[in-house]
C-alpha cells in the first residue's frame, strides 16, 4: 500500500513533521510511505487555476493519484487548519479529476497542548467530506505534549504515541481494502 502523506507545517524542526517520519518507520509491512512537500504551492487563484495550473500543484495532483491513500499530519492554528495545508487542500480540491475523490484519508497532529489538535481534525473532516475522501474514523491520534515525545534527534520515543500511530495505518489499510 502507496501512502502520500503532508505536513500542515513547513517549520524546520516540526513535531509534526517529525510525526509524519516516525510512521514511515512504524509502516507495517507493505506499507510505503513518502512524504509530499507542500511548501511550492502557491497561494490559490482562480484566474491562475484558469489560466493554466501550477506545475507544482500538477505534480502534487499526480502524486495523490498515484497513492492508495492519504496521511495528513498537521498542528492546529487558532483552533483550526494551518493556512499553508487549507491552501493545498483548496488547490486538490479543484477540476479536473480532483485527486481526493474516493482517497482514503488518515489524520493525526501534534500540539505542545492538552488538545492535541483536536479541533483542526474536525475541521478536516469537514473539507474531507467536501473533497468525497474517506477518513479514518478510529483510532483518532492526538499527540499532546508532543515537546516531550521525541528525542533531540527527532526520533518519536514515547511508546503510547507510537502505538496509536500505528493502530491508524492499520486502520487506513482496513478501509482500503473495504473502499476500495
Amino acid at each position: 500500500m502507496k501512502i502520500l502523506g503532508f505536513s500542515g507545517s513547513l517549520r524546520k524542526g516540526s513535531f509534526n513533521t517529525l510525526a509524519l517520519r516516525a510512521a514511515q518507520k512504524l509502516a507495517p509491512a507493505g506499507m510505503e510511505i513518502a512524504i509530499a512537500d507542500i511548501s511550492q504551492i502557491p497561494l490559490y487563484n482562480d484566474d491562475v487555476r484558469a489560466a493554466g495550473e501550477p506545475a507544482a500543484v500538477t505534480a502534487l495532483k499526480a502524486q495523490v493519484r498515484a497513492a492508495d491513500a492519504v496521511l495528513i499530519v498537521t498542528p492546529e492554528y487558532n483552533f483550526s487548519i494551518p493556512g499553508v495545508l487549507k491552501n493545498t487542500l483548496d488547490w486538490l480540491s479543484r477540476p479536473p479529476e480532483p485527486p481526493f475523490d474516493g482517497k482514503v484519508v488518515g489524520i493525526t497532529g501534534a500540539s505542545p497542548g492538552q488538545v492535541g489538535t483536536a479541533r483542526v481534525q474536525y475541521h478536516l473532516r469537514q473539507v474531507m467530506v467536501f473533497m468525497n475522501a474517506f477518513v479514518v474514523n478510529k483510532p483518532e491520534v492526538f499527540i499532546n505534549h508532543c515537546a516531550g515525545k521525541f528525542n533531540e534527534q527527532g526520533e518519536l520515543t514515547d511508546e503510547a504515541t507510537a502505538k496509536v500511530i500505528s493502530e491508524l495505518l492499520v486502520a487506513m489499510q482496513k478501509l482500503k481494502t473495504r473502499v476500495g
